[in-house]
């Protein structure tokens, strides 16, 4: 699992560790990270062009230090210092040791970056907030149409490492070389985005250890699953499983305009690890020409029969007497797409009260209607939002998009990030197929967070392999999921 840490985390870890180490031990550590992740990127660094971005915090002297590595090999190495009277003193002395040499900003700044095989990116360390200064725009610029690559020092310069937002201009990074930890803005859209490949260096700080800095306050803030994470969270039926003991999902979607998404959410649930699907609502007909094993029931949720869980909200319309229903239930329910328009927030809190989980998945657009704000709020502040969802329901909340998150019930811990997908997922009924697999799972026995977690996993990865580079239909994506549960258990890690 990849764990991310906020600033404040992040520095008391470093404060205790450049305790115990002598004086400027950990930043070159990091400048030998650096040095060794810039060589990998160009290849050959003998003859290469080699321009730092250098700023007046730790991330240029990060960026000088390595400078001076790269010049020792044989590159030509120019900083660019924005702030040359504030510069890391120990990194431009040896920086000039090595032969490197120091330009002004301006027009033949601009030329170099332009002109240079590689751009390191030193200008602002993660405590940065907002975008870019003035001074720094047209090197950026300059960085993003020129013919090198771009290697951002921790994170790149513009993007706030805590939320992920990106309040202005910033750096557009190919490679980011982070140190000791994750940060949420790198894992976290619109700042995933500008980090490209993100590389990471162990500088030996000790987060999340007992006692240590990451303990109780500074626990981790954004997780994201690996293969052996889900592994470990997916159903395996017993020799004496039968298919009620692995869980009965009921779906109460669809109506007589989208029957469609009826369908969908179907096939996303038998494919998700219960034992049986129930489905309830008008588009009986259509589901049971397309999945025949589907207990199908014209009585309502409430009489439907025993199930362990429900789905409940797609392509509903207005059916607020359904939705009710199925809130009013003692096992986990899964709240989507019209579910969550007709959901009071008093009946979802209730639930809560009770000690009944609720997982709701809701697209940007739809979270910024829940919290009466524009869909740009949600989507340039994820974490906020998912977490403000999650208060505000004192319930799970999946918020999908570019970056899947979810967030506990009430919008304490960690949020959980989802590293898969491809962007081909935004296809009509795609969410259909996700809630029904999240339902399943919830039968199955997982937790609101894991199933909404390993279902946005397994998803993501159904996407990427029936995408492979070109459209797909949601129908794709659930005849995928299969495919994708069988990477992640037989993953070498996950076999482990």
């Amino acid at each position: 699992m990849r764990t991310a840490y906020s600033v404040e985390t992040v520095r008391a870890a470093e404060r205790e560790l450049m305790a115990r180490l002598p004086e400027g031990a950990l930043m070159q550590r990091a400048a030998a990270g650096l040095a060794a992740a810039c060589a990998d990127v160009l290849g050959r660094v003998y003859g290469s062009r080699v321009v730092l971005l250098v700023g007046s915090g730790d991330n240029g002297g990060d960026a000088l230090y390595a400078g001076a590595r790269l010049a020792r090999r044989g590159a030509g190495v120019r900083a660019v210092l924005l702030a040359p009277g504030r510069a890391h003193a120990g990194g431009l002395a040896a920086l000039r040791r090595a032969g490197g040499s120091v330009v002004e900003t301006g027009a033949s700044g601009v030329r170099l970056v332009e002109q240079a095989d590689l751009v390191v990116d030193g200008i602002v360390g993660i405590g940065g907030k907002g975008g870019l200064r003035e001074e720094a725009v047209p090197l950026a610029e300059a960085a993003r149409r020129g013919r090198g690559a771009v290697v951002a020092v921790d994170l790149p310069s513009g993007v706030d490492a805590d939320t992920g937002e990106v309040r202005g201009a910033a750096v557009r990074a190919d490679v980011t070389v982070t140190f000791g930890a994750y940060k949420p803005g790198l894992l976290i859209d619109p700042a995933r985005e500008y980090a490209g490949v993100v590389r990471f260096v162990d500088i030996g700080l000790e987060l999340g250890l007992p006692g240590g800095a990451g303990a109780g306050a500074g626990a981790a803030q954004v997780e994201a699953l690996q293969h052996a994470d889900v592994a470990r969270l997916l159903p395996v039926p017993a020799a004496e499983s039968d298919k009620y003991r692995r869980g009965v999902v009921g779906i109460a979607a669809g109506s007589a305009r989208y029957p469609g998404a009826a369908v969908l959410a179907v096939a996303g649930a038998l494919r998700g690890g219960a034992g049986a699907v129930r489905y309830v609502g008008p588009a009986g007909g259509a589901v049971l020409a397309r999945h025949p094993e589907t207990l199908v029931s014209e009585r309502g949720p409430a009489r439907a029969g025993r199930v362990q869980a429900w789905v409940v909200g797609p392509g509903a319309g207005d059916d607020a007497a359904t939705v009710g229903e199925v809130l009013e239930a003692d096992v986990p329910v899964l709240i989507d797409a019209d579910g969550l328009r007709l959901a009071e927030v008093g009946a979802v809190r209730g639930r809560g009260a009770r000690g009944v989980p609720t997982l709701m998945t809701p697209h940007a657009g739809e979270a910024a209607a829940l919290l009466g704000v524009d869909r740009e709020v949600v989507e340039s502040g994820r974490l906020a939002a998912a977490r403000e969802l999650a208060g505000r329901y004192g319930a799970a909340v999946l918020l999908k998009g570019s970056t899947t998150v979810v967030a506990e019930a009430g919008g304490g811990g960690a949020v959980r990030v989802n590293p898969t997908g491809t962007p081909w997922l935004a296809t009509a009924g795609s969410g259909d197929v996700l809630s029904g697999l999240g339902g399943s799972l919830l039968a199955a026995g997982l937790s609101a967070v894991d199933a909404g977690s390993a279902a946005a996993y397994l998803h993501g990865l159904s996407g990427r392999f029936a995408a492979e580079g070109a459209p797909v239909s949601a129908e794709d994506v659930a005849g995928r999921i299969p495919e994708a549960w069988r990477s992640v258990v037989r993953a070498p890690a996950a076999r482990g």
